[in-house]
């Protein structure tokens, strides 16, 4: 798998089941689990982790962010065009270590977690 895109695709997916695994610790509740998992799941969090990460990050891991924030934006997602391709960028390292690098990705969940709210 060498398309960005793909990366990103699988990104999203590996991110809403960490995500969905960590919820289903918090709560019971339906609504909660619902709200929680939208919270951390939606583009402006995603943006939020990136900005986090960027000092972390190797020089690799900064140029497939920013190979992957160029990607074209599709048409329904242009108002929020720099949030939507930071949250490109955040999808496709994820989807990216989660093929190359599961320790890296390990290190990386551990990073978010250290400022990540579930409240």
């Amino acid at each position: 798998m060498s398309d960005l895109r793909n990366y990103a695709y699988l990104g999203d997916a590996v991110w809403e089941l960490y995500i969905r695994e960590i919820t289903t610790q918090k709560t019971q509740n339906a609504k909660e689990l619902h709200r929680i998992t939208t919270d951390k799941v939606k583009a402006s969090f995603q943006c939020e982790l990136l900005n986090n990460l960027s000092k972390v990050l190797s020089e690799e891991e900064k140029e497939i962010a920013r190979r992957a924030r160029n990607l074209p934006v599709p048409i329904g997602r242009r108002n929020n065009q720099g949030e939507y391709r930071q949250a490109t960028a955040f999808e496709t390292l994820i989807g990216w270590w989660h093929t190359h690098d599961k320790k890296r990705l390990e290190v990386i969940y551990k990073k978010i977690n250290e400022y990540m709210d579930f409240g």
